[in-house]
């Protein structure tokens, strides 16, 4: 099976939405594997003590993710196929 752009997921967007949408994954990507986003921050009001956690992403769902577009945007030919292992 391959890759087709017509009946992707992502078919109907712009060229440079989806170039703005792969900067912005490539970006999240670097960030979260460098440790450049903190998880978890604490701060001091008035009021008292508040924090605010994020959740770190999906790493393996965030790299199909910036594969399906540059297969949209034909910088490669496909995303990945699932691995599969034939016995003989």
């Amino acid at each position: 099976m391959s890759f087709n752009p017509a009946t992707s997921i992502l078919a109907g967007r712009a060229a440079a939405q989806l170039q703005a949408d792969l900067a912005a994954a490539q970006q999240a990507y670097i960030d979260l594997t460098t440790g450049a986003k903190g998880e978890s921050y604490s701060y001091t009001q008035g009021d008292g003590a508040k924090s605010v956690t994020y959740t770190r992403a999906n790493l393996p769902a965030l790299v199909a993710a910036i594969r399906e577009l540059q297969a949209q945007l034909g910088l490669i030919r496909r995303p990945r196929r699932p691995i599969r292992f034939w016995f003989r």
